[in-house]
């Protein structure tokens, strides 16, 4: 007499394979997107929260429009802050616009502990928006953190001033990122003659990072499951 054969224990290890495969693919699609949703959400939280409270203000108690009665009107400090921007970059480009940005920067730099943190971010400002070639456009090899091990740097400038006079080989400014996080990291002065160049975009060599390695420089799409 043969015996059925019982193949529901044979079909669950696939089954269970199966069900992690689609969770793994699930969280790799969404992953992405609810994060970009996240961060979009934030950064329109924290921009429109910038003159939120002023401008709901003026709109509902001394205008006497209550849209959406006492709740405060969603945009409307970022509508607020993107006008101001722009009138103030309008003034910029006039004489007495610039006239009175100048008093007003005379005045920050006049002020003590005020002024080395305003300087500190008007420099960071200007080279973020100046739209100038050479910040941030070289991606490098380092040995990092002992000889033998390599990390992915981004070149900034040359060394120069101060700190160039104390060290005993031509160097160069890198700026070493963190993984997942490119936003914290080391800045390093390296000899020119240890740094190795990168045939690779700025945009590519932080992929590189981000992912841990796991998205190839030369191909950004995620690895293919099995």
């Amino acid at each position: 007499m043969i015996m059925p054969t019982d193949t529901s224990s044979r079909d669950q290890p696939s089954t269970l394979r199966k069900l992690k495969t689609y969770l793994i693919t699930g969280a790799l699609v969404l992953g992405p997107v609810v994060v970009t949703i996240f961060l979009l959400w934030t950064s329109f939280l924290f921009l429109d929260g910038i003159l939120a409270a002023v401008m709901n203000f003026i709109v509902r108690d001394i205008l006497g429009i209550a849209i959406f009665g006492e709740r405060p009107i969603p945009g409307l400090g970022l509508i607020a802050l993107l006008a101001l921007l722009t009138l103030t970059g309008f003034a910029a480009k006039n004489v007495f616009g610039q006239l009175v940005i100048t008093r007003g920067q005379q005045i920050m730099n006049r002020i003590p502990l005020v002024n080395r943190i305003y300087h500190a971010v008007q420099q960071i400002s200007q080279a973020i928006f100046s739209g100038h070639k050479g910040v941030y456009q070289q991606a490098v090899l380092i040995e990092y953190p002992r000889k033998g091990l390599y990390s992915i740097a981004i070149m900034t400038a040359d060394t120069k001033g101060v700190v160039q006079e104390a060290l005993p080989e031509d160097s160069i400014s890198v700026f070493l990122p963190t993984t997942p996080n490119p936003t914290s990291g080391f800045l390093l002065f390296v000899p020119k003659k240890d740094v190795i160049e990168l045939n690779i975009p700025v945009e590519d060599a932080l992929k590189l990072i981000i992912s841990g390695g796991t998205i190839s420089a030369l191909n950004d799409k995620p690895p293919r499951l099995q």
